[in-house]
């Protein structure tokens, strides 16, 4: 993409960006994504009528005199979009591809994460990590983000949703709330989901082209699978080859959901077609009633 074609589409999703965040989000990310708990502060000295669990019994018996712990609430945040580059996401037929769509939530998300003065950055995956990018905040750092979404050429095309969930682990040691972006081929990533699940804040974006689910109902199509490379002619026309393949998504659905529901972690579905940013308000709105 050359670089002047590149700015302008950035530029364009910004304005879209900061619409919707400022329009229907600021509020309801900022019930739905507080503070995650307590952080210590400082010691002072023991008064009359505070929690004896508090008090600092080291720094008490160095001074000789009883000293207790202040804790403030932990308002910052640490946001990391995990954003999947495989070949399918390059897929679309209304306008835009899955990967345009993810640099528009991205570009939303992060946008609402900064007016809340919180910290955001990302991971680029494929069948494996492909670029990390330290959270940070500022404008800047978040068109950076949305231009690498839409110009990042990774080196694997397939997608494994498993490399990247480790690597969310073990590479940031404070707490995150980590939205994960995907259309979800291959899930068999359970066992890594359970063990992110259960340090990190997981919100899981289903990417989906309605094309996937509403086939043609006749004629001879070639279909090229863009992570492998692979394609074949299919003949639509016939009943139970459309069935098949229908039968196949709704099965994949399925295990996808049910997957995201037995760890109790946030699932949306969102379309190449149609707005998305009901999808997200509902998610924020569901949160904020826990």
């Amino acid at each position: 993409m050359e670089t002047t074609e590149l700015l302008r589409r950035v530029r364009r999703i910004e304005i879209v960006a900061r619409g919707l965040s400022s329009q229907f989000l600021s509020g309801s990310y900022h019930s739905a994504f507080k503070g995650r708990g307590v952080v210590f502060s400082e010691v002072r000295p023991y008064v009359i009528g505070d929690d004896v669990r508090r008090i600092d019994w080291n720094v008490t018996a160095r001074l000789q005199e009883p000293f207790v712990k202040v804790f403030e609430e932990e308002r910052e945040l640490l946001v990391m979009l995990l954003l999947d580059m495989s070949g399918s996401l390059d897929f679309g037929t209304r306008g835009r591809t899955k990967r345009h769509l993810m640099a528009e939530m991205a570009a939303v998300l992060a946008l609402s994460a900064i007016a809340n003065n919180d910290k955001v950055g990302a991971i680029f995956f494929t069948d494996k990590v492909e670029a990390f990018i330290p959270p940070r905040k500022g404008r800047s750092h978040m068109l950076r983000i949305v231009r690498d979404v839409l110009e990042f050429q990774p080196a694997g095309k397939s997608s494994d949703v498993s490399c990247v969930l480790p690597f969310l682990r073990n590479t940031l040691k404070k707490r995150a709330t980590a939205f994960l972006f995907s259309d979800f081929i291959t899930p068999s990533f359970e066992k890594p989901l359970r063990v992110a699940a259960a340090f990190h804040d997981i919100v899981a974006l289903h990417l989906v082209d309605p094309r996937e689910e509403n086939l043609p109902t006749s004629g001879l199509f070639y279909l090229l699978d863009n992570e492998t490379g692979e394609g074949r002619w299919i003949d639509f026309g016939d009943r139970a080859t459309r069935r098949s393949f229908q039968e196949e998504s709704r099965r994949l659905r399925t295990e996808v959901q049910n997957l995201f529901q037995r760890q109790g972690i946030d699932y949306a579905v969102v379309y190449t077609d149609k707005p998305y940013i009901k999808e997200l308000v509902r998610i924020f709105e569901r949160r904020s009633g826990r």
